[in-house]
């Protein structure tokens, strides 16, 4: 008897926690505008135990499930005009992001992007360029042929506000941007911040350097008159447990995941 009464209150809370993470859910679905959602990944492979690598398998896995949601994958030009101009995106957009640059995203993640016929953005920190972990010139240019674009991530990769000298803010925003420019051939117009680090200052830098927007890693959408240098994405993360399943809310629910970062909520306690 008393196991049955202990399993009975078990699964009243159980379903007590589901029904209020339901009821969250309608409220940020209904009442809040729901932007273009902007992914952020780091490494894929299977050696890497971390939380910025995720698994070659469950990269897989969220990209076969974008692709049975009929999702399509954009440019960062193409959010930019949407986002100042309001011009046309295809159904059920989304932008791919990468940070780094690691020479895995050219054995593991490539092939994945390129069997789901998805373009992506990888930011490059200009320095790692053809140094050991990091994507070689010769990768670059392959991935760049098929539909990879490449923005920078600076030259070193430091937390940018926390830099005081001119000189080297100017190395990292501008020399690299140039040098990143010099080596694809075309105009370098984005830049993710190291650690999503950035102030007043280095905005104006980035603005005076001639990048068109800058991304955070910030969790949430992008929506029409977000400062576009100050963007949203959606970090993903490698966990322990149900990392598929904080990929998919992270995805249709950013604001509701924002909430669980920012509150600490154990997604275990949730049963999720």
């Amino acid at each position: 008897m008393y196991t049955l009464v202990g399993k009975s209150q078990r699964n009243f809370y159980v379903g007590f926690l589901v029904l209020i993470l339901i009821c969250i859910i309608f409220k940020l679905l209904f009442f809040s505008q729901q932007g273009i959602p902007v992914l952020n990944y780091h490494q894929i492979n299977n050696q890497d135990h971390n939380a910025l690598t995720l698994s070659t398998s469950e990269f897989a896995a969220q990209m076969k499930d974008l692709a049975e949601e009929g999702y399509t994958t954009i440019t960062p030009d193409q959010l930019l005009d949407y986002l100042q101009h309001e011009t046309t995106l295809p159904e059920k957009p989304v932008l791919i992001t990468f940070d780094d640059g690691y020479k895995d995203n050219y054995f593991n993640a490539y092939p994945i992007l390129k069997q789901y016929k998805f373009n992506a953005t990888i930011f490059l920190i200009s320095s790692l360029v053809n140094k050991d972990h990091y994507l070689s010139w010769q990768e670059i240019q392959e991935m760049n042929n098929n539909n990879i674009l490449f923005e920078g991530h600076t030259f070193s990769h430091p937390h940018l506000n926390e830099i005081k000298d001119e000189k080297i803010l100017q190395q990292e925003l501008l020399d690299s941007k140039e040098d990143l420019e010099k080596n694809l051939g075309y105009k370098i117009d984005y830049l993710a911040y190291p650690y999503g680090d950035y102030d007043q200052h280095i905005i104006s830098m980035v603005q005076k350097y001639g990048y068109r927007a800058a991304f955070t890693v910030h969790l949430g959408s992008d929506m029409d008159k977000d400062n576009p240098y100050t963007l949203n994405r959606v970090p993903i993360f490698q966990s322990q447990t149900h990392t598929f399943l904080r990929f998919w809310f992270s995805l249709h629910f950013p604001v509701f995941m924002n909430y669980i970062q920012t509150e600490k909520v154990n997604f275990s306690l949730l049963h999720i």
